[in-house]
């Protein structure tokens, strides 16, 4: 839509509305200050209403500040800054004895002639028609509206009356198979919009946003996220280990720097009487730690553990030696298993583990206690006085043994040991939880998202 945005009736004013807008932007994770939202109030002053595309630009442009964030961004725009307000006028048009296969004439039409603004109208009378769903107050359904059109059994008909399906294609050109393929994902995304649009009027703005817009990937629950999230965060975990590891690098050298070289500047000082009048400053000489990973992988933690294990292992550059270890009820050395390099997206690490790894006995439930004692009895020595260890679960024992003795060696022989736990800190000692137990003997961090596992590694792991 090029017009600008209808604001409609607003009690609030256009200023309460923009505020309303960053609120909900910080409710997905994205951090917008004071600063930002006076430079977004300047940027509407100056652009004005008319072009609604410009508008949208000019706010985005002050309120985000990665690309990562630019989707929830838009989702959240179109919340509050509709192209217009109510019934749309082209659904009022229609008679009242349409159905979905007029429907379905009129979009074969519309895709062979690539016709978008077409294509947006026949969106809304899509919604308007076949989306709307029962409550009160009521809503409207992308979902039911797309199952009802099914525009994706269109492309067939489509080509047909196109007739030129078999044209030739020139090198890097677009077939016209994909062109009409592209134009019926369009006509998806502008019926998703619309429904958004039409139930956000009905059910509140801030409703819309909480149950509407996905959180940003990085800000997901590891234990909330379902499969296509957790398939997005392992396909982003190279990305994700390049920045931690410039991070990384940074500070080893920044810790090293200024250090003075005390034996090279009294040596210096000799030919000045003994006095240090000029410094010499000691070489940078980065250390990598060794790191050994103890995870949880029952099936409650498993994704949290999986995408963890994928990250260092992306990292491994960043540290001298990784040793990675699994377990359920058993403890199992699984460094082998973990190949980036051979399963780039995490694709079944999960079931790799369970079948090639001894990880747990009989039952799949977790047992701490078990698993510790085992890894003290045959697999302490491979913590070192300069290994890191991280230990990755929710910390629910199922009533069993906590194993907190064989903890303390763990920690005793380590330089440092951390838990990372993927719940949140006001249900830790819940239940079967033994979390603040285990936090006696070892320092214990919430680790829910990409996000703060990301802060983690950049934070404590260089020494």
């Amino acid at each position: 839509m090029t017009g600008g945005p209808d604001v409609g009736p607003d009690p609030y004013g256009l200023q309460q509305r923009l505020v309303d807008f960053v609120t909900a932007l910080r409710t997905k994770g994205i951090m917008v200050g004071t600063g930002e939202t006076v430079d977004a109030a300047e940027a509407m002053t100056r652009l004005g209403l008319d072009e609604r595309s410009i508008l949208r630009e000019g706010l985005a442009g002050t309120l985000t500040r990665k690309h990562s964030q630019r989707e929830t961004f838009d989702e959240v725009f179109d919340i509050y800054f509709p192209p217009r307000v109510g019934r749309p006028r082209s659904a009022e048009q229609v008679p009242a004895d349409f159905d979905v296969e007029t429907l379905r004439d009129m979009l074969v039409e519309t895709l062979a002639v690539a016709d978008l603004d077409a294509l947006g109208e026949l969106a809304e009378i899509a919604v308007d028609r076949f989306g709307e769903i029962g409550g009160d107050p009521a809503g409207w359904s992308a979902k039911q509206t797309l199952d009802r059109v099914q525009p994706q059994n269109l492309l067939a008909r489509t080509m047909g009356l196109r007739g030129d399906d078999d044209a030739v294609v020139e090198l890097g050109g677009v077939s016209p198979r994909d062109q009409v393929r592209d134009l019926i994902g369009r006509f998806r995304e502008r019926v998703e919009d619309e429904a958004r649009r039409r139930t956000s009027e009905t059910r509140g703005r801030e409703r819309m946003v909480l149950t509407a817009v996905q959180a940003q990937t990085e800000h997901v629950d590891f234990l909330s996220a379902n499969a296509e999230q957790l398939e997005e965060m392992r396909r982003g975990v190279r990305a994700l280990a390049r920045r931690l590891a410039t991070r990384l690098s940074v500070r080893r050298r920044r810790s090293h720097r200024n250090t003075i070289d005390i034996r090279r500047t009294m040596r210096k000082s000799m030919s000045t009487g003994g006095t240090p009048i000029d410094l010499v400053f000691a070489k940078p000489r980065p250390s990598r730690p060794d790191l050994v990973l103890l995870c949880d992988v029952s099936s409650s933690v498993s994704g949290f553990s999986g995408f963890t294990m994928l990250l260092v292992q992306a990292m491994k550059n960043q540290f001298k030696k990784v040793k990675v270890y699994a377990f359920v009820n058993a403890m199992a050395d699984v460094t082998e298993l973990i190949s980036v390099d051979g399963d780039e997206d995490g694709a079944g690490l999960q079931a790799r583990i369970l079948e090639q790894a001894h990880v747990q006995h009989g039952t799949s439930s977790s047992d701490y206690g078990a698993a510790f004692a085992e890894f003290v009895a045959r697999d302490l020595e491979s913590i070192g006085s300069r290994s890191s260890v991280l230990i990755l679960g929710d910390a629910r024992t199922n009533y069993r043994e906590p194993g907190l003795d064989d903890l303390r060696e763990i920690r005793a022989r380590s330089n440092r040991t951390f838990w990372l736990n993927p719940e949140q800190e006001n249900i830790w000692g819940t239940g079967d939880s033994a979390a603040f137990d285990y936090a006696d003997v070892v320092e214990m961090h919430e680790c829910r998202s990409v996000e703060q596992l990301g802060e983690f590694v950049s934070r404590l792991l260089p020494a």
